[in-house]
């Protein structure tokens, strides 16, 4: 066996070694980075889990809600069957020492109907109508929020969150300026911008913290945590 075979033979197995080690490598390194892209992707879809699933817990705290506020005024129509004439007849003296104006009093009525009937668009229009005719009346401050929550119910949140900021804005002391808010942190949860819900529902908490609007503001903001 000559020289030339024995040097050969080990410089052959290392070649082989060599080539093997380079096939080996960039198959390692694609692995790694197919593993990279899954825990990517796997975080992603954890994250828009987490997302979906605060959407839907917001969503069913309404649903309760307005439940509880339909229970609250079947049982208010009940416990006032028996005396609704004469309450009636004060409410109407009531609402005429604040609206002296016919005009704007049926006005006022004619939005109010649409908006108790669940025609909400027309309702929307009506107190939008009614706020430029009467821009200084004693009733704006619920037509403004009543224009918001009639906007919110026919889907249109950005355009509710603007028309109850106005209200916050021009009547921060005002008893509707904490439903408002509570109109506008739902409106935010719709558009899933729930990090500004979570904000406004702090705000409640915070400025009107003995409103009723506080304590559902104050449940809500758990179920965001």
């Amino acid at each position: 066996m000559s020289v030339h075979y024995l040097f050969r033979k080990p410089r052959l197995a290392l070649l082989s070694g060599a080539l093997l080690f380079g096939i080996a490598l960039p198959t390692h390194a694609f692995a790694d980075d197919e593993a990279r892209r899954a825990i990517i992707e796997l975080r992603q879809q954890i994250r828009q889990m987490n997302e979906q699933n605060q959407h839907a817990r917001l969503m069913l705290a309404d649903q309760i809600e307005m439940m509880r506020q339909e229970i609250a005024q079947l049982r208010g129509k009940v416990e006032t069957l028996g005396w609704q004439s004469s309450q009636n007849q004060q409410n109407e003296q009531a609402t005429q020492s604040l609206i002296s104006d016919p005009q704007e009093q049926a006005a006022y009525e004619a939005a109010m109907d649409l908006y108790r009937n669940g025609q909400y668009q027309e309702a929307a229009s009506g107190f939008g109508t009614f706020i430029e005719a009467y821009p200084n009346s004693s009733q704006i401050e619920d037509v403004r929020f009543y224009e918001g929550s009639s906007l919110y119910a026919t889907k249109r949140f950005s355009a509710a969150i603007q028309k109850l900021q106005t209200l916050i804005s021009s009547s921060p002391t005002s008893p509707r300026a904490p439903d408002a808010l509570m109109v506008i942190a739902s409106s935010q949860v719709e558009m899933n911008d729930l990090a500004s819900a979570q904000k406004t529902l702090a705000r409640i908490v915070k400025d009107y913290p003995d409103s009723p609007a506080a304590e559902t503001a104050n449940s809500r903001l758990q179920l965001l945590q």
